[in-house]
């Protein structure tokens, strides 16, 4: 069987593909700055980041989901797949904590003077926003969250900590989630805050991960004064209001190009060097499994984004997309060790460095974490999938 677009969305692959070779830096340059951590300061990141994405804006695709009434391109899924896909493949630097929450939630739950303010900003990728949900002790159960808002005439006073906050030493402003009626359910006295992450009382320290590598955060609140104008939808509403969604593709493609990307640097370094499967000659099985689970999951993203197309809700096709696509980002950064042998271990400019292949395996760890953890996504396909009992 032949998998083939229709000729309008091959023609806007093509699109997107030449905008790539335009815009971004050469392919080596890309993958040092967005994977090896080689910028020289955060302001260097920012700007690298920001630029790019205004010129996105400038062609209306970093909005491409939103409705056109709010400065959005209205695109089909099949369209945003296509788009998501060629530029996770190209490792472009396409992700926007704006694009996905904030706007959203003030096109639903905004007051006309919010929309006016912040949505075309958004769109524009004129500021650059972070999330503020987790804490130390409210991760999966974000619902346990204790940072508390208390008003105080025109404004609420905001204490407490986030953590792994991402891109919270470059933000702006802040999307935050706080506790403002303490003897609530633990679902209900949540509330949506826009915070300016310059206000007097914020503190934001970097949390280095295990590779080395700075993108994470905690952030502490000291009697921040937040205007009552900046709640966003109705108080000790946020909970409901954080999980908004609009009729976004979600179909996980972006681990599947990136993937796609990977396997074929490993098998061209093998080809490079011979020296490396001679070594190892059980490695071009593992390079093969690899390429064709990439193959599999692709199809498993294109499914979720076809039943969307087709008004379907494919919940627990998209948990069976992203448990897939994130625990074959650790099996390809693991394939690429073996590769390697024991110079994987060597990064951060060894001159004896082959790639650094040490940096992707890493922060590989992360993938069964982040966006919904593998348990979770278990869970979710054995009792609304297969409809099996809780245990």
């Amino acid at each position: 069987m032949r998998f083939r677009y229709d000729p309008e969305t091959e023609a806007f692959r093509e699109e997107v593909r030449r905008f790539i070779r335009e815009h971004l830096p050469p392919e080596e340059e890309r993958l040092r700055r967005g994977f090896e951590g080689g910028f020289r300061s955060p302001e260097e990141e920012k700007t690298y980041v920001m630029g790019f994405q205004r010129k996105l804006a400038e062609r209306g695709w970093l909005a491409m989901a939103w409705p056109k009434e709010y400065g959005g391109g209205g695109a089909s899924h099949m369209k945003q797949l296509v788009y998501n896909e060629e530029m996770a493949y190209a490792q472009a630097p396409v992700g926007n904590m704006g694009i996905a929450w904030v706007g959203p939630s003030l096109m639903l739950y905004g007051t006309e003077e919010q929309k006016r303010t912040f949505i075309p900003r958004i769109a524009q990728a004129q500021d650059w926003w972070c999330t503020l949900y987790s804490e130390p002790g409210a991760g999966s159960d974000l619902a346990a969250l204790q940072t508390r808002a208390v008003r105080d005439g025109d404004d609420y006073v905001i204490n407490g900590q986030k953590i792994w906050t991402s891109g919270g030493h470059l933000a702006d402003w802040g999307w935050l989630a706080a506790r403002t009626d303490p003897d609530a359910p633990k679902h209900k006295g949540i509330t949506m805050f826009m915070v300016n992450m310059k206000s007097p009382g914020i503190t934001v320290r970097p949390l280095i991960n295990m590779a080395n590598r700075h993108g994470f955060n905690e952030v502490f609140f000291e009697d921040v004064r937040v205007p009552a104008t900046q709640v966003v939808g109705e108080v000790n509403r946020g909970w409901y209001h954080m999980a908004v969604a609009l009729d976004f593709e979600r179909s996980g493609i972006q681990a599947y190009a990136g993937g796609r990307r990977s396997v074929e640097r490993l098998v061209a370094l093998a080809k490079e060097r011979p020296e490396l499967v001679r070594r190892r000659p059980s490695i071009r099985h593992e390079l093969a499994d690899r390429a064709v689970e990439v193959n599999v999951g692709t199809f498993l993203a294109y499914r979720v984004a076809t039943m969307q197309a087709r008004g379907l809700v494919p919940n627990t096709e998209a948990s069976a997309s992203k448990l897939f696509g994130s625990e074959l980002t650790q099996r390809i950064a693991l394939t690429g060790m073996h590769l390697l042998g024991m110079a994987g271990q060597l990064r951060d400019g060894s001159p004896h460095m082959v790639i650094d292949q040490a940096t992707g395996y890493l922060q590989a760890v992360s993938a069964t974490i982040a966006a919904g953890t593998s348990e979770i996504q278990r869970g979710i396909i054995a009792t609304r999938g297969l409809g099996l009992p809780r245990g």
